[in-house]
C-alpha cells in the first residue's frame, strides 16, 4: 500500500454507512456475534463477551495504522442506527493487484438486500480507490445466503474446495468466488 493512499472510508450508501468500529458497537457487535444462525458457517463463534471485546480490541489496534491492507468496518444500518455486521476488504497480493471480501449480518437484517448493498460498495472501493484487478470471496457450500449475495454482485464460481477448512462441525467444503475490475 502506499502511504499517500487517503483513507476511503467510511462510506454511505442508500441505506447504511460503512464505517470504522467504536466501543459504543459493543452491544450490537455482542448480539449479532452470539446468533447461532449468524455464526453457523463462521470459523468464529459465538462469541463470548471476552471473544467480543478481543474483535474489537484488534479492530482498534488496526485503525491505528494507515496505510494498512485490509480493511474490517462495521455495518451501521441509517434506518435505526444499529451496527448490524461487519465487511472487510483486503489486499492479498499487491503485486497482482488482488484482494478479498468477506462479510457478517444480523440475521434480522437478512434478505433485505442490505450484505449486497455493502459488498458492491466495498467492490467499488476496491477497483476504483485501491486500482485493483481481481478481489474474491468464500464461503461454506452450505451457505447458500453468502453464494446468493456473491452472485447477486456479479461474481461467478471459480472453485470449489473439498474438506479446505475445519469448521465446528468437522472438515467442510468451500466455494470460491470472484470478479474482475472489468466486469
Amino acid at each position: 500500500m502506499t502511504e499517500d493512499l487517503k483513507h476511503w472510508f467510511p462510506i454511505r450508501t442508500e441505506r447504511l454507512l460503512l464505517r470504522a468500529f467504536t466501543q459504543d458497537d459493543f452491544g450490537d457487535v455482542h448480539a449479532y456475534a452470539t446468533d447461532d444462525e449468524v455464526v453457523r458457517y463462521m470459523d468464529w463463534g459465538p462469541n463470548t463477551i471476552e471473544e467480543t471485546q478481543a474483535f474489537l480490541d484488534r479492530s482498534f489496534a488496526a485503525q491505528l495504522r494507515w496505510p494498512r491492507s485490509d480493511v474490517n468496518l462495521a455495518i451501521q444500518h441509517l434506518g435505526d442506527g444499529r451496527v448490524i455486521g461487519a465487511i472487510r476488504l483486503g489486499v492479498n497480493d499487491e503485486a497482482t493487484r488482488t484482494g478479498d471480501i468477506g462479510y457478517s449480518i444480523a440475521s434480522a437484517y437478512w434478505r433485505q438486500g442490505l450484505v449486497t448493498e455493502a459488498a458492491r460498495a466495498m467492490l467499488r472501493a476496491g477497483f476504483e480507490v485501491l486500482g485493483l484487478h481481481r478481489i474474491w470471496a468464500e464461503c461454506d457450500v452450505r451457505n447458500a445466503g453468502s453464494y446468493g449475495v456473491m452472485t447477486k454482485l456479479g461474481m461467478r464460481r471459480e472453485a470449489h474446495f473439498l474438506r479446505s477448512k475445519l469448521a465446528r462441525d468437522g472438515w467442510s467444503d468451500r466455494y470460491q468466488y470472484a470478479i474482475l475490475r472489468d466486469e
